[in-house]
């Protein structure tokens, strides 16, 4: 679902909704500028974008966390360590995250906690998976209009590293693991062992209001999932692997709607191609099909122990391989993608899908790490153009955008630097990746994730001037 479409109410209510989809002024703003031709296979060009960038106040701390164009401003809120209503504290490491209801002002977003390590459920009991595990997710209730964070739960946890996600037409969020873990491994910390009792590597659902189930959506696969979108148009589930040698998945639901009755899993087969990790020019295109996955469930590979179980009966059916797949999104009649360290110089690659016309369009390839590096999770702005999160080697984390003619331009610039302005915080932060971009249905804010020390930002400009 494109972040700008405004959310169903519910399941009942998706399929209708989503044809009206093709009616909103973004949609049509989206399909006239997808009919621009693809990028040039050179070196992309440099789009003006918004202009130049430079340090801006956050009107919560009045810190220069953040460089931006002129125009624009943010307020930073759900800071690691701030209590939650349940009690505990809010965890580290915020990654994917997507707004999951809208009610005026008020925003509800569910916030991914990528931690590996044993630390003990947080949150309510219901919402644990396997008590020892640190990870999860925190929903957000964010007022815009008085530009607070209202309050923060937990909703999902007894995981491990929740690494993105997706939204889903009827607002809840996909939040998956970014792991494959046999039930009986041992975690060790502070020098004490914490015994797993239930396997992982799962995608779990958690809805608008209140907590998860914490029941592991087996269709979806045992894999090391980055992230998962759910497609209004036929219900389609698709979903990403971030590993050297990575699958992209659907999931064709039995229920539209309702990943718990199961389906058919496939993989992605270009004809032809079997290898898309490099060797590849900007703007070719493949036409594909998909290989069924028999046991979704088997994620790992018996014989040798490794976590590539569902990859190794996907390529055993002629599927192709790409490299560490990270960020998805579905727009009108096409879903987006990145290859994180994939392409000729290992800086990255965008790929777009047209599932109708069953093509593939490799949309942007960067030439090396000083143009941009390593696109992670991604978004849809409201004047057509990509938001990419960049996690890159570079020493100052950008937030990039990128036309429909395939431009390049520089939305924001991680700014943080820490003197004790709050207790035992001291430190340069600016080469903390960025994460878990997504607008409002309006198109007024863009929120955001700083992974560390970790908070999340609103941030308000004129998105649809350019």
């Amino acid at each position: 679902m494109s972040p700008l479409t405004p959310l169903p109410r519910n399941r009942r209510h998706w399929l209708r909704d989503s044809a009206a989809l093709a009616l909103s002024p973004w949609a049509v703003a989206f399909g006239a500028r997808a009919a621009a031709p693809s990028a040039a296979a050179s070196a992309p060009a440099r789009a003006p974008g918004y202009g130049p960038l430079r340090p801006v106040a956050d009107a919560t701390t009045g810190l220069p966390l953040l460089m931006l164009p002129e125009g624009f401003s943010y307020r930073s809120f759900g800071w690691i360590t701030e209590p939650l209503a349940e009690g505990g504290r809010i965890p580290g490491a915020p990654d994917g995250m997507g707004i999951v209801a809208v009610e005026g002002e008020v925003f509800t977003l569910v916030r991914n906690h990528e931690i590996s390590h044993a630390g003990g459920s947080f949150g309510p009991a219901a919402t644990h998976y396997d008590a020892p595990c640190g990870g999860g997710t925190v929903t957000l209730r964010y007022d815009r209009a008085q530009g607070r964070l209202l309050e923060a739960r937990g909703s999902l946890s007894g995981t491990l590293v929740n690494c993105a996600g997706g939204t889903t037409p009827w607002g809840s969020w996909l939040s998956c693991e970014e792991t494959v873990t046999p039930a009986g491994h041992v975690l060790q910390r502070g020098g004490h062992s914490h015994t797993l009792a239930r396997p992982h590597g799962w995608v779990f659902e958690v809805p608008a209001r209140g907590g998860s189930d914490a029941q592991p959506l087996t269709a979806l696969g045992q894999f090391v999932h980055e992230a998962a979108v759910v497609d209004p148009a036929d219900g389609s589930v698709y979903l990403t692997e971030d590993q050297g040698s990575a699958g992209f998945y659907r999931l064709r639901p039995r229920t539209p709607g309702r990943q718990a009755d199961g389906g058919r899993l496939q993989m992605l087969r270009v004809r032809g191609t079997p290898d898309l990790r490099r060797g590849l020019r900007t703007g070719q295109r493949f036409d594909v099909d998909w290989v069924d996955i028999e046991h979704p469930e088997r994620g790992i590979t018996a014989a040798t122990g490794r976590p590539d179980g569902v990859l190794r009966q996907g390529l055993a059916q002629g599927a192709s391989v790409f490299t560490r797949l990270e960020g998805v999104f579905v727009g009108p009649g096409e879903v987006w993608f990145t290859s994180t360290n994939g392409g000729n110089a290992g800086a990255g690659q965008i790929w777009r899908l047209h599932p109708r016309e069953q093509v593939l369009e490799l949309f942007h390839e960067s030439p090396g790490a000083e143009v941009f590096d390593h696109p992670d999770n991604l978004c849809l702005a409201p004047n057509g153009a990509i938001v990419v999160c960049e996690d890159s080697r570079q020493p100052v984390q950008r937030l990039f955008g990128l036309t429909r003619e395939g431009a390049l331009f520089e939305l924001a610039r991680n700014n943080a630097v820490f003197n004790n302005e709050f207790p035992g915080l001291k430190g340069d932060f600016r080469g903390a990746e960025w994460a878990g971009a997504c607008f409002s249905p309006d198109g007024r804010t863009l929120f955001a994730n700083v992974y560390s020390p970790g908070f999340s930002v609103a941030i308000e400009g004129p998105f649809a001037g350019t």
